[in-house]
C-alpha cells in the first residue's frame, strides 16, 4: 500500500478518451467552501449522514488535511478530512494512520488530475459518481491508486457502455494498463466484430507494440490479411515518428520487431502479395522467395509465417445442402461448376462442399472462389487439392479466410476441378431453410435505430442458375452441394 501511496507517475497522454460518446455530463466542481466563520449549527440543517458528509466534501469546515493536486500549471489545493478518507480507502488509512505516515497536513499529488481526485473524494463522501468521457480514465487511475474498487467498477461500467469500434483500441490499451481483463475482453470482441472500422480509427495508431501483438495473434479478426498488413505498415510509420526516426522500410521493420512475424502472408492471394508486400521492401529477398514458393508449389513449403486461417466467427459451424439425392457420374473438361446463391441474413462463408470420385483412391486439384455477382469481384478464393476415400461423398474445401455474405445480395460459388469423374447431386432446391441450433450466435439488427440485436433461429438460402460456362451445374443438378458457413 505504501508503494502505491508514494507512487508518482506521469499519466499517458492517451488517457483522455475524447472520442468516447458523451452519455453523461461532468458536473463542474466548485472552489473549496469556507464556512468556518459565521456559519454556526450547520449540522441542524442536514437530516442524514449522507447530507452531512456531502456538506463537508471540498469544504474547509473541520478539514485537517489539504492535497496539492496536479502538475504545476493546473495545481489545485483541495481540503479533506482524514477520518472520512481513512474509512473509505486503505491507502489513505495507511497514509494518515500507518507506521510510515509522515503526520503532515499537506500532501502533494502531482500524478493525479484535480477533476479525477475530486470525483474520488465525492464518491468517498457521498457515494455519488461523477464521471464523464473527459475524466473517466483519470478517475479510474485515482480509484485504483487509492484502492476504491466500487468506484473502479463504476468507471469500468461507464467505459463498457460507451465502447465503440472507433475507440476500442484506445480503451484496450487502457484496460491492459489498468489490468481490467473483462474490459479488455470486450474491447477485443468489438475489434473482432468491426476490425476494419477499428483499425481505421485514430486510436489504432497510438497503441503500444504489445497491444498490437495481442490483436495480431487473434484468429477472429474480420478483415483480409492484406488490409492487416497495410494497417500494420501505418502503425510502424507512426511508431518511427514517435521514436524520432526517419520513416523507412528498415526502421519500420525494426519498430515492429517480432510483431512482423504475426502477419499471415500465406492467407493473401498471390496477386495481393505480389502487388503489395513483395514490393514494400519490408521483407528480405529470402523471405519474398520463400513466400512465392509457398504460393506456387504443391505441397507447399514452410514460408516462415503463420498459415492458420483467421476464423472470424464465434458461432457454430453450419452447412446448407441444396440437393436431395446423389447420382453418378459428373465429368470435368476445364470449366468451372458455378451456382448463384443469396441469404436473408448476414453469414460468413468459410468453404464449399464438393462431390468426389465414385472410385478410390482418387485425387483432385481444385480452384474455389466466391464471386460478388453485381461486380464480378472475387471475395474469397483458394487453390488446393483433396484425396477421396470410400467413406465420404462430400469433401470440404475451405477458403483462406472467411468472407462476409451481405444479406439479399447475389454471390456465385465457383469450383474448377481437375480429376476423374465424380458423383453429382440431383433434385436440387431453389430455397433451403437452415434451422440454427439453440444458442447459435446468429442475430439481426432491429429497425429501431438502436442497434439492438435480435436472435434468429433459421436462415433461408436461395439458389439460381448462372448463365454461361458452368460445366452443366444448375439449380436442379450438378456440383457444389454444400456451402459451409458461420453465423
Amino acid at each position: 500500500i505504501m508503494e502505491i501511496m508514494n507512487e508518482e507517475q506521469e499519466l499517458p497522454q492517451n488517457m483522455q478518451p475524447s472520442n468516447i460518446q458523451e452519455r453523461q455530463i461532468c458536473l463542474p466542481f466548485e472552489q473549496p467552501v469556507n464556512h468556518n466563520v459565521g456559519f454556526y449549527n450547520w449540522q441542524a440543517t442536514k437530516s442524514t449522514l449522507k447530507e452531512r458528509f456531502s456538506f463537508l466534501f471540498n469544504n474547509e469546515v473541520l478539514s485537517d488535511v489539504h492535497f496539492i493536486v496536479g502538475r504545476e500549471e493546473v495545481q489545485q489545493r483541495i481540503p479533506a478530512h482524514k477520518f472520512i478518507l481513512s474509512a473509505g480507502s486503505a491507502v489513505f488509512d495507511a497514509m494518515f494512520n500507518g507506521t510510515l505516515s509522515n503526520h503532515t497536513n499537506e500532501e502533494k499529488l502531482p500524478d493525479v488530475e484535480p477533476v479525477a481526485f475530486l470525483s474520488l473524494l465525492q464518491f468517498l463522501y457521498s457515494d455519488e459518481v461523477n464521471v464523464c468521457p473527459d475524466s473517466v480514465m483519470q478517475t479510474l487511475y485515482a480509484a485504483k491508486k487509492y484502492a476504491v474498487p466500487a468506484l473502479e467498477t463504476h468507471c469500468v461500467d461507464f467505459l463498457k457502455n460507451n465502447l465503440r469500434s472507433d475507440n476500442a483500441f484506445m480503451l484496450l490499451t487502457q484496460a491492459r494498463l489498468f489490468d481490467e481483463p473483462q474490459l479488455a475482453s470486450l474491447c477485443l470482441e468489438m475489434i473482432d466484430r468491426h476490425t476494419i472500422e477499428a483499425m481505421n480509427a485514430e486510436g489504432f495508431m497510438e497503441i503500444d507494440v504489445r497491444t498490437l501483438a495481442c490483436v495480431l495473434e487473434r484468429d477472429a479478426l474480420r478483415i483480409r490479411e492484406l488490409k492487416i498488413f497495410e494497417a500494420v505498415m501505418r502503425w510502424g510509420e507512426a511508431e518511427c515518428i514517435r521514436r524520432e526516426m526517419p520513416v523507412s522500410p528498415e526502421n519500420v521493420r525494426a519498430a515492429l520487431g517480432e510483431v512482423f512475424y504475426l502477419i499471415r502472408f500465406p492467407l493473401m492471394s498471390l496477386e495481393e502479395f505480389a502487388a503489395g508486400p513483395a514490393q514494400s521492401k519490408l521483407l528480405s529477398d529470402r523471405e519474398v522467395v520463400k513466400l512465392f514458393l509457398h504460393f506456387t508449389l504443391n505441397p507447399k513449403p514452410d514460408s516462415g509465417f503463420p498459415i492458420s486461417p483467421r476464423c472470424c466467427l464465434t458461432g457454430q459451424e453450419q452447412s446448407v445442402n441444396r440437393f436431395q439425392q446423389v447420382e453418378g457420374r459428373w465429368g470435368y473438361s476445364g470449366t468451372s461448376d458455378r451456382i448463384r446463391f443469396s441469404t436473408d441474413y448476414r453469414i460468413y462463408v468459410v468453404g464449399l462442399g464438393l462431390y468426389g470420385s465414385m472410385y478410390y483412391p482418387a485425387y483432385y486439384d481444385v480452384d474455389v472462389n466466391i464471386i460478388q455477382a453485381s461486380t464480378g469481384s472475387v471475395v474469397a478464393s483458394n487453390q488446393t487439392a483433396f484425396t477421396c476415400d470410400k467413406n465420404t461423398n462430400i469433401y470440404r474445401v475451405m477458403f483462406k479466410e472467411p468472407t462476409e455474405i451481405v444479406p439479399n445480395e447475389w454471390y456465385i460459388a465457383s469450383a474448377m476441378l481437375k480429376g476423374p469423374d465424380s458423383r453429382y447431386g440431383t433434385k436440387g432446391q431453389r430455397k433451403v431453410v437452415v434451422n440454427l441450433p439453440e444458442g447459435c450466435s446468429c442475430f439481426r439488427e432491429d429497425n429501431s435505430g438502436d442497434h439492438k440485436l435480435i436472435p434468429l433461429n433459421k436462415l433461408t438460402f436461395s439458389f439460381a442458375y448462372v448463365a454461361g460456362q458452368n460445366n452443366g451445374t444448375s439449380v436442379e443438378d450438378g456440383q457444389i452441394p454444400e456451402i459451409i458457413f458461420y453465423t
